[in-house]
C-alpha cells in the first residue's frame, strides 16, 4: 500500500468550481465589508484589494478542503469495499420480495 500523498494524486482533481470555494470564498469578501463597515468605512468601495485578497484565500482554502473531503471519502469507500471482498458471508444477498409481500393486507374499518 503506498502512502497518502500518492493516493491523493491518483484521484481526479475537483472542479474549480465547487460549493467549498464559493462558500469560502464569500466568506472571505463578507469578512472583508463587514470589517469595513465596523470601521466606518464604505463597506463595498473601500478596501477592494482586501476583499479580493480575502475571497482568493477563502476559494484556495474551499478547493484544498474539497481535495482532502474527496480523498477522505474514497479511502473510505476503497476499505469499505476491500471489507466486503474479504468477507462475502457475511453480505449475502437477500431473497427478492414483492410489495405485496411485504406489506399486510388492508380492510378499511367502516
Amino acid at each position: 500500500m503506498g502512502s497518502a500523498a500518492d493516493d491523493k494524486k491518483s484521484l481526479p482533481p475537483p472542479g474549480i468550481v465547487n460549493r467549498n470555494s464559493v462558500w469560502l470564498a464569500g466568506i472571505g469578501w463578507f469578512s472583508a465589508v463587514l470589517q469595513n463597515a465596523i470601521n466606518h468605512r464604505p463597506p463595498v468601495k473601500s478596501g477592494v484589494h482586501r476583499q479580493f485578497l480575502l475571497a482568493t484565500v477563502g476559494w484556495f482554502l474551499g478547493y484544498h478542503l474539497t481535495k482532502h473531503e474527496n480523498y477522505t471519502y474514497a479511502r473510505l469507500d476503497r476499505d469499505m469495499n476491500e471489507y466486503v471482498k474479504i468477507h462475502p458471508e457475511k453480505f449475502q444477498p437477500k431473497e427478492k420480495k414483492t410489495f405485496a409481500e411485504i406489506v399486510e393486507p388492508f380492510h378499511p374499518v367502516r
